[in-house]
């Protein structure tokens, strides 16, 4: 598989080879040890992984080195900030996906039930009445204290993330280059201590709503 990919790509090696989602049925130790080879024949140069909780990340870190964990979090998302002082104290960085909330950050968002069929937000109880308006008021207060300082909200969440330490790199989806133009933009978005605090005060756990549909949330262990 590694070897199709190196192919696809056009590419010598791989930056990052992620297990997106860890498999119960295969010992992490198993997959660490695979890395590890690919590592030590220069096919790949560092290990992440995605949804993985601390015993899991312990394993795979005493086997091959773990350099990335790749989780959702945002001002919606916090669940992930248990394991902060574990990737901490192992050195690994932090990548958080949907760090706009799937596009609620964006602020163009409508109910679930007038989302496409196939879009898997109509599932996401974030989307569903009741935490919809909630989420949607939580929005509307963050868009105000993003023009205060000249942002958009994207810049203001992408910006709150920045904010929460040197090792942590979000990575936004954009279709469109205006959007990765914005997004770019919230490197230059300053947050002061009072700015931090103004956001804590509107989502002090983040959004609501949990992240996936019962059944479908990843179990961390």
């Amino acid at each position: 598989m590694t070897e199709n990919s190196l192919r696809y790509l056009g590419v010598d090696h791989i930056d990052v080879l992620y297990q997106h989602r860890v498999d119960p049925n295969v010992p992490i130790e198993d997959v660490a040890g695979t890395v590890r080879d690919l590592i030590d024949e220069g096919k790949v140069k560092h290990f992440g992984l995605s949804e993985a909780g601390p015993q899991t990340i312990r394993k795979a870190h005493a086997v091959q080195e773990v350099a990335i964990l790749q989780t959702e979090y945002s001002v919606f998302e916090r669940e992930v900030e248990v394991l902060f002082p574990l990737l901490r104290e192992l050195g690994i960085g932090f990548v958080p996906y949907s760090p706009l909330g799937r596009g609620f950050l964006t602020g163009a968002v409508k109910p679930a039930d007038q989302l496409e069929e196939g879009d898997m937000r109509r599932d996401d109880p974030r989307w569903q009445p009741g935490n919809f308006e909630k989420n949607v008021e939580a929005v509307r207060q963050l868009k105000e204290l993003a023009a205060s300082k000249g942002a958009t909200v994207s810049q203001l969440a992408l910006a709150w993330l920045l904010a929460q330490g040197d090792d942590i790199v979000p990575i936004p989806g954009s279709r469109k280059a205006e959007r990765v133009a914005e997004n770019v933009g919230a490197a230059d978005v300053v947050l002061t201590a009072g700015d931090l605090a103004r956001i804590q005060e509107i989502l002090p756990d983040g959004g609501f709503g949990d992240r996936y549909a019962e059944g479908f949330k990843p179990t961390w262990i």
